[in-house]
């Protein structure tokens, strides 16, 4: 006995084809989904990139204080104020003039802070041997929040 399927197939192959896609309302439940996700996250994200900003700084001066201490390895002593941290990419011209400066440096490049500043030294330091530090995106002394001074003294 044969059975007839060629009837029963197109029957399968019509519903698969009705089945096959999203219902406008199965895409308006997804929109709105997303639509509270991002209601809920997009607030705590605006706030973040004040923290990578400070973040990246605590990192630059991490380099710095780095090649500082190599420096100071190498030529016992620590670069000048008046040198500045420009001695860890160029040989100091003025006294005291290193004697055991590396050739090529201590590192590549100085880097710039997040907000687009220099970073300052300081020898003697105020809050250690040495500072090194920014002022944050005020540019100013002091200040809290993004605002605030990142330095050498906040790590540990």
């Amino acid at each position: 006995m044969m059975k007839d399927t060629s009837s029963s197939f197109t029957v399968e192959q019509q519903r698969r084809e009705r089945d096959a896609g999203f219902s406008l309302l199965e895409l308006m439940v997804v929109v709105v989904i997303l639509s509270i996700l991002a209601l809920v996250i997009v607030p705590r994200v605006i706030d973040r990139p004040d923290q990578a900003r400070a973040a990246r700084a605590q990192s630059d001066i991490a380099t710095i204080v780095s090649a500082i201490e190599l420096y100071r390895l190498d030529n016992l002593r620590y670069p000048t104020t008046q040198q500045g941290i420009e001695a860890l990419v160029t040989r100091p011209t003025t006294d005291p003039v290193p004697t055991n400066w590396s050739t090529g440096g201590y590192i590549d490049r100085l880097p710039i802070d997040p907000w687009g500043q220099p970073y300052q030294y300081l020898y003697p330091g105020v809050h250690g041997d040495f500072d090194v530090f920014t002022y944050g995106a005020d540019g100013a002394v002091g200040g809290s929040g993004a605002d605030g001074d990142v330095g050498s003294w906040g790590q540990s």
